[in-house]
Formats: C-alpha cells, sequence, structure tokens
C-alpha cells in the first residue's frame, strides 16, 4: 500500500482521504485551514450532510491511517501519491481564478520527491493539466514531469450527499500526460476503490483510461455542461409551455419514451458549485464556445423569469410579504453555492416586495448571515416562491402559509391538490394556474 496525500479536505477531499485509507493505504489530509486540520484529527468532519462521513472518518483515525496537516509540502515529500482536491473557481470576470489551486500545486511541488504520481481531481479546463499544472509542479521542484514523476487528471464525478454511493457508482476516468501517467494512475484507483456492477455501461464499470489529461478534462466539462445545456433547453420549453397553455412535465414524459431523447426538468435556477460552473471552465479553453454560454444566459435570468410569472399571476407584488421556500441550491443539501434563492431575493425586491426567506436547513442566525431575512411557516405572508424542491415542501399548504395570495412552484414538488382555492403556478405547467383560479370561483 502507498503513502498518499490528499491536497484540500473539502466536501470531495475528505470522504476520498477516509476512502484511500480504508482501502488500507497511509493517508495524509492536507489543508490550509487549521480549523479544519483540528477537527479531522478530532476524528469529527468539518462539515455537515455528507452520509457515512462520520463513522468512517472516526474508523480512519481509530486504526490511525489518517492523519491532517497544514504542511501540504512535507506531506507531499512522505508521500507516493499526492491528490489534488482544490477547487477552481470563478471570478467575476467569469474566468478562472487560479490562485487557490496554483498555491497548493506550488505546495506540492516543493516537496515533491522523485518517483511521486500527483493526481488532480479538480475539473479544469482543457489544457491546464499539462500546460499550466505540469510546468509549475515541475519548476517547483526541478524534476523532470514524464521520467523523474507522474501526473495524471482524474476529476472526481460525485455529488454532495452521495459521494460514497457515487465513488462505487461512477467509472473512474483517468488521462495522464503520458501513456505510463495514466497507467500508474489507474493502478492507484483500482486498488484504492470499489465499483457496483452497471451493466448498462458499454463495458464494465471500474477505472477508465482515457489515454490523455486533455481527454479526462473534457470527458467532466462535457458531462457537466451537456446538464446546463439541457436544462437550458428545458427552461425554454417551459416558458413557452406557461405562455401556451400547456403542462410541460408530461410532456417531457413523452418526449423521453423516445430512446434519443432526454430531456431534463425545468427550474427556477440551476446551483451548485459544479453546473453553473464548469461551462465557463469549458468557454476558457475553448474561446468559440457558443452554445454553452447562451444556455448560461438562459438559466442566469430564470429567477427574475420565475419572479415575473409569480407579479402576473399576483397581480402585483409592490408592499407585498413574500416567503420564498429554500435558501439551498438544491433540495435535502445544506449548501449554498450559487443558490437561486438570491436572484429570486433581489428581482422580488425590484418589484416592490418584501422577500423573507425560509429552510428547514437553516436557522434564523444563518440566514442572517446570508444577509436574508428570516420566514417562518406559519406566519403571514402575500405571496410565496419554492426555490429549492425540498420533500418537507410537497406536504406544505395554505395553512402553513396564512394570507398566502399566490404561489409560483419553481421546482414543481407542491401538491395541487392541496392548493385548491389559491392560484398556483408550477414552472412549465400552464393549467395550473387556471385551474387554481377556476377552483376559486
Amino acid at each position: 500500500m502507498a503513502a498518499v496525500t490528499v491536497v484540500g479536505l473539502g466536501k470531495i477531499g475528505l470522504p476520498l482521504a477516509v476512502t484511500f485509507a480504508a482501502a488500507g493505504h497511509r493517508v495524509t489530509g492536507a489543508d490550509i485551514s487549521a480549523r479544519v486540520v483540528a477537527e479531522v484529527m478530532a476524528g469529527r468532519p468539518p462539515f455537515p450532510g455528507e452520509p457515512g462521513l462520520s463513522g468512517r472518518l472516526a474508523e480512519a483515525r481509530g486504526l490511525d491511517r489518517l492523519r491532517a496537516t497544514t504542511g501540504t509540502t512535507a506531506a507531499a515529500a512522505a508521500s507516493d501519491v499526492v491528490v489534488i482536491v482544490v477547487p477552481l473557481v470563478i471570478g467575476a470576470d467569469r474566468r478562472p481564478d487560479h490562485r487557490a489551486l496554483d498555491a497548493a500545486v506550488d505546495a506540492v511541488g516543493a516537496g515533491l520527491r522523485p518517483g511521486s504520481l500527483v493526481v488532480v481531481e479538480t475539473t479544469l479546463p482543457v489544457h491546464t493539466t499539462r500546460r499550466r499544472i505540469t510546468p509549475r509542479l515541475a519548476a517547483a521542484s526541478g524534476l523532470r514531469p514524464g521520467t523523474d514523476f507522474s501526473v495524471c487528471h482524474s476529476p472526481e464525478r460525485v455529488s454532495s450527499g452521495s459521494v460514497f454511493a457515487d465513488l462505487a457508482r461512477y467509472p473512474k476516468l483517468v488521462g495522464g500526460i503520458d501513456q505510463a501517467s495514466g497507467e500508474r494512475a489507474a493502478e492507484f484507483y483500482a486498488a484504492s476503490l470499489r465499483f457496483d456492477e452497471r451493466p448498462d455501461l458499454p463495458r464494465p464499470n471500474g477505472v477508465w483510461d482515457l489515454g490523455s489529461a486533455e481527454a479526462a478534462e473534457l470527458a467532466k466539462l462535457a458531462e457537466t455542461t451537456y446538464r446546463d445545456v439541457n436544462i437550458a433547453l428545458a427552461n425554454e420549453f417551459a416558458c413557452f409551455a406557461q405562455d401556451a397553455g400547456l403542462d410541460l412535465l408530461p410532456i417531457i414524459e413523452a418526449a423521453n419514451s423516445q430512446p434519443y431523447s432526454h430531456l431534463h426538468r425545468p427550474g427556477i435556477a440551476v446551483g451548485g458549485h459544479c453546473i453553473p460552473v464548469y461551462p465557463w471552465l469549458y468557454a476558457a479553453g475553448d474561446p468559440a464556445a457558443r452554445l454553452p454560454l447562451l444556455a448560461r444566459e438562459i438559466n442566469d435570468a430564470m429567477p427574475a423569469r420565475a419572479v415575473g410569472m409569480l407579479a402576473a399571476l399576483a397581480g402585483g407584488l409592490r408592499g407585498r410579504r413574500a416567503a420564498v421556500l429554500g435558501v439551498a441550491y438544491r433540495g435535502g443539501v445544506k449548501e449554498t453555492a450559487f443558490t437561486g434563492a438570491l436572484p429570486v431575493v433581489r428581482a422580488l425586491a425590484e418589484l416592490g416586495a418584501v422577500p423573507l426567506v425560509h429552510d428547514p436547513l437553516y436557522d434564523d442566525d444563518e440566514l442572517a448571515a446570508l444577509g436574508l431575512q428570516p420566514y417562518h411557516l406559519g406566519e403571514p405572508c402575500d405571496v410565496a416562491i419554492v426555490q429549492a424542491d425540498h420533500p418537507q415542501y410537497a406536504r406544505i399548504g395554505p395553512a402553513d402559509l396564512p394570507g398566502v395570495a399566490a404561489l409560483l412552484d419553481g421546482r414543481s414538488v407542491t401538491d395541487p391538490l392541496l392548493w385548491r382555492g389559491v392560484p398556483r403556478l408550477a414552472l412549465g405547467n400552464g393549467t395550473s394556474a387556471t385551474s387554481a383560479l377556476v377552483a376559486t370561483g
């Protein structure tokens, strides 16, 4: 078994670290946060909400197979394999901000020893592994890539809240800067991960070597950008269906009965660390890109379009108390990265409403820290808009929102039977508002 360092103990890196430890590797987790390091050393997850992490972390610490440190360079110097999982974010100009990743790469390079394998799991623009990361590792270490050390890209493909299941469910993609680097990475992951049987795949589930770092980079960007473009198309259909008086969801179901149609569901916003970000990373590597940028424009506009629909349904919003249901970017996950709640709140305020926010996963102090005014079910409100598809909202009705005169369901999660007598509009359902209005008469 190998000595492994995982750089970045966030929501992907820490589950990876405990997975490697469970496979028998001697693992060091490196992070710039002393608080995160202290929590990991105490056997406590530094963030909530990842099923299975607490027990696996406690086990890894109890067996002394995992330790944590802020000393990335020293950890790399003692490792056979270094896995980097530091986020690459986008700046206000929607260009990649490489500062955090560059700092991590430079720290690893300063400790890199001959014979080491460096794997980057961070999602990257195409050519970044070969043209940016590998030269930085060489400059910091004085070693020759492909001769003295190996470099591979292996993009993480997991989601918060299901990391361990996703590690087993999806093939692990690898691509090296040369054939030997890819083979070394494939051997490491094959010895470290366990995979579910997937008879639906064209080849057995496991480690798939794509032959180059660029192929692995593009595979991750392709799968996530596809989702954003698909959602944008569904949102275009939803807005048209709304105007045409049609219910889009059974139409999508009908279209998808043909095996070459895979339409996603429309929604009020696309959030999270991945889907709203990775099209910009793709565009950073492909200056000629057009469709991904148009999809981003469509999806970014959906919160304001939904608020406009609510205003039309309610006969105006000025001075009205508007309950926004859900600050999380998606149901069941306590995470606000690129959440649609913030643009919804802004759009409501621009139309003169008084935005109030409820979320079953967040307390009042947490909402206030986000600059939001908390709302509690049972308090009076005039209108409401569902932003996150939390399971609790499937059972919500007018009695939970006293005085509510209109509901815009941006996720099609509420039960229309509970909303008889109150105008309710589900995104993509141009018939629901009419039905509710008829029911009132």
